[in-house]
């Protein structure tokens, strides 16, 4: 088995660079970059040839796939060993039953180190030494050298850079709390500016940002932030002090309209736990429902006299530190001499789990806690607790017994969908449902720049689903087009929340998004009817089943943590996502000539599945894919089960057929033919389609069908003379099968009454006209 080797140096957090002894090493093109940073993201452990291939290419790799990984990890080896002998094994890059392994040990790596910093930073702040987690800190921000991965091809980059840029974010935020804690408030202040620049919409970094300008002396430049988002400052009419207090209470209330019954039920189980019962209360909602939120306008700087209370928020990393949260929530709900006693006994025995759980843990953390609630009303609020520890966890659950007979109030937010949440009690579990049109219109209107006209704020509402942290961001963003650019915060947040699913889920997610985004096309020009069900079409699970190849129980095994958390619905065998702005941005964000070939294969699959030909052509307009031999093949063979069902997509998808000129000549005429056809049923002007197939056709039965739709179309717009002359021509010429021509002579009854000038032949039978014995002008 090779070795670790030393020497190396890999980086990450910014442009993917290598060192070996000193030297930097070329890395080569983009997607053998690529390569190299998955193998270094997994340093030390096999990563087999398909997820190389699945990193790097996503759900639709080319032939060449497999071929490519061979070559750029050859020439990985022969950059990271260049003394190696072209035929000898490799020592740093090794393979082996159809994996790889980059042996190299995680400080080498900067995103481990990174990571490691953060470890260190925390347990810092457990022991109540903020000067070593500032020093921990700003070790790990100065690893970053611009964006992770930057440049960087491929899925797995794409969400590594998220969930990195996510922990920057993190660590950042909590440099500048940190530095505020010890009174370094300038400092702050240069950190809080650079992250509120960088991420203007997180109303947090704002509030943090206000609490430094006034802790530092700066009120005049606090009250103008307050009021750029406010619209007025908080000055009373005397012209007294506004205290830092309220400032760090300060909300941007827009973000709570439609949630007021929760607020006042949080500030009143609040009070009742001073007043000596407690309860257990639990929030729950998918990602931007407004949790956190919630939680701070109701209990931050809210709660009743003599309570203490503690706040703590989970993450992904909080999971490897035994009772990370639960320490972390009671540290900032404690102070002095006596409640650092209280804390450095839960951290003795958070301590004693590190090498496994120990007998009694449970219990020995409860009888603290209890201990500490009986001294004082103890409020403990725990953010994301589906990112706690286990412990954490088991701490929480059996402290709900004793809430009713002690001053103890836990309040917890957590996304649906966890099972490591279903043994924890609650009294209480408030399910914040998407915002009622009432309240979402209020909120958009609240927000946005200006007030949205009603077509954009039909949009906004749509887009949005109810989600309010959505709904503010796309509001936020000003007036645009019908469909507007979502706004890149946005979306780096939606990336970040799909991140958390396993590749395979996100996979399937993408095909629904696909499957979404053509029926939003289709509503674009009318809702697409399911007409055994006279509703709207949504993609089903036979449909995402077919396009991806997957069995319909399997696939839904793997979009049930999806669905559990809010993201995705499904009603019977339909699926669609409950915030259409998710599908926008999987669809979105997919390179537009992928979009192209994608929407293409999925047509194919769903024809090939005996689909519906309207979901196969929706998906055709979705791309836009180009309306070649094959495709134009389909059509004509499928265009009259296509007009019955949905004839609207059918003259879309035909006029799209008709101006790409791909098409073969004679699938062109037949295909033109059904367009004209379908015009005149729809009351629209069909005479340039009808007349381009009457004077190319050699069939003369729809030579026949083609001038008695011109007529008609002539007629219908008010234009007799045109028509007649049409008619005029077709019995002169009498062509055309006899069937065309009567209809023509009934046509010719009709128009005389609406023609112009004298009768020629006024006393002329009836029998001579229908004769063609005459002309039929006036």
């Amino acid at each position: 088995m090779s070795a670790e080797h030393e020497g190396i140096d890999l980086r990450l957090l910014g442009p993917v660079r290598a060192w070996r002894d000193g030297t930097e090493l070329p890395l080569g093109s983009a997607r053998r970059t690529a390569v190299f940073s998955v193998l270094a993201l997994h340093a030390g452990h096999a990563v087999s040839r398909e997820q190389l291939v699945a990193a790097v290419w996503g759900e639709d790799p080319p032939a060449s796939a497999t071929g490519n990984v061979y070559t750029y990890v050859s020439a990985l080896r022969q950059v990271l060993e260049p003394a190696r002998d072209r035929w000898a094994a490799g020592q740093m890059l090794t393979s082996g039953g159809g994996t790889y392994r980059l042996h190299v040990r995680p400080q080498d790596v900067d995103v481990f180190r990174f990571e490691a910093l953060r470890e260190e930073s925390k347990r810092s702040r457990r022991a109540g030494d903020l000067h070593g987690e500032l020093a921990a800190l700003e070790s790990a921000l100065r690893l970053w050298h611009g964006e992770a991965l930057a440049g960087v091809p491929g899925p797995y980059a794409e969400a590594q850079r998220l969930r990195l840029t996510e922990l920057w974010l993190a660590t950042a935020e909590r440099q500048a709390a940190v530095l505020s804690g010890l009174g370094r408030h300038d400092q702050a202040v240069t950190v809080l500016r650079g992250l509120v620049e960088r991420y203007p919409l997180q109303e947090n970094l704002q509030d943090m940002l206000m609490a430094a300008l006034h802790a530092s002396g700066r009120r005049t430049e606090a009250l103008g932030l307050q009021a750029q988002r406010s619209g007025a400052t908080r000055v009373t009419a005397g012209g007294e002090d506004t205290t830092g207090a309220a400032l760090q209470r300060t909300t941007d209330r827009a973000a709570l309209i439609g949630r007021d019954a929760e607020v006042r039920f949080l500030r009143r189980a609040a009070a009742e736990a001073a007043a000596g019962r407690g309860r257990s209360i639990r929030i729950e909602g998918s990602p931007g429902m407004g949790k956190s939120a919630l939680l701070t306008v109701a209990l931050r700087g809210a709660t009743p006299v003599g309570c203490r209370t503690g706040w703590a928020v989970g993450d992904e990393l909080a999971r490897r530190m035994p009772l990370g949260v639960l320490l972390e929530c009671v540290e900032s709900a404690m102070a002095g001499d006596t409640a650092r006693t209280v804390v450095k006994q839960l951290f003795t025995i958070a301590a004693d789990t590190l090498d496994g759980v120990i007998a009694g843990t449970v219990d020995r953390a409860v009888a603290v806690i209890r201990q500490a609630a009986e001294q004082a009303p103890l409020i403990l609020v725990a953010d994301d607790l589906q990112w706690a520890d286990p412990g954490t966890l088991r701490v929480w659950a059996a402290l709900h017994e004793f809430t009713a007979e002690l001053p103890l109030l836990l309040v917890a937010a957590a996304r649906p969908g966890f099972g490591e949440l279903d043994g924890i009690p609650a009294d209480e579990v408030l399910d914040l449902a998407p915002l009622t049109t009432e309240a979402a219109t209020a909120l958009a209107r609240a927000v946005a720049p200006e007030p949205p006209d009603g077509e954009t704020l039909r949009r906004l509402l749509g887009d949005a689903g109810g989600n309010p942290y959505y709904l503010r961001h796309l509001a936020a963003a000003g007036p645009g087009d019908d469909r507007a650019a979502i706004p890149a915060d946005l979306v780096t947040a939606i990336g970040t929340q799909l991140a958390s699913f396993t590749e395979e889920t996100r996979q399937l997610l993408r095909a629904i998004a696909f499957l979404d985004a053509a029926d939003a096309e289709d509503a674009t020009e009318q809702p697409q009817q399911d007409t055994t069900r006279g509703e709207p079409a949504r993609c089903t699970v036979g449909e995402v089943a077919a396009v991806t190849g997957r069995p319909a129980d399997e696939l839904l095994r793997a979009l049930e943590p999806a669905v559990a958390a809010g993201l995705v619905a499904r009603s019977g065998d339909r699926l669609t996502f409950r915030h259409p702005v998710v599908c926008r941005v999987l669809h979105e964000g997919t390179p537009a000539s992928l979009r192209v070939m994608l929407h293409r294969s999925f047509a194919e699959r769903i024809a090939d599945a005996g689909g519906p030909p309207e979901r196969v052509v929706a998906q055709l307009l979705a791309g836009p894919v180009p309306l070649d031999g094959p495709v134009s093949r389909w059509l004509s063979e499928h265009i009259e089960q296509l007009a019955g069902r949905a004839p609207r997509i059918a003259v879309t998808v035909l006029q799209r057929v008709r101006s790409q000129h791909v098409a073969d000549p004679g699938e062109r005429l037949v295909l033109t033919a059904w367009l004209a056809r379908l015009l005149l049923r729809q009351g629209v002007n069909a005479v340039a389609e009808a007349n381009w197939v009457a004077a190319r056709t050699a069939d003369l039965d729809l030579e026949g069908e083609m001038r008695w739709v011109a007529a008609v179309a002539h007629e219908r717009r008010g234009e007799y003379d045109a028509a007649a002359e049409i008619a005029r021509s077709v019995l002169s010429e009498r062509r055309i099968p006899v069937r065309w021509l009567d209809r023509f002579r009934i046509l010719i009854t009709r128009l005389r009454p609406h023609l112009s000038g004298n009768p020629t032949v006024p006393h002329m039978s009836r029998a001579a006209l229908l004769g063609d014995e005459v002309s039929v002008i006036r």
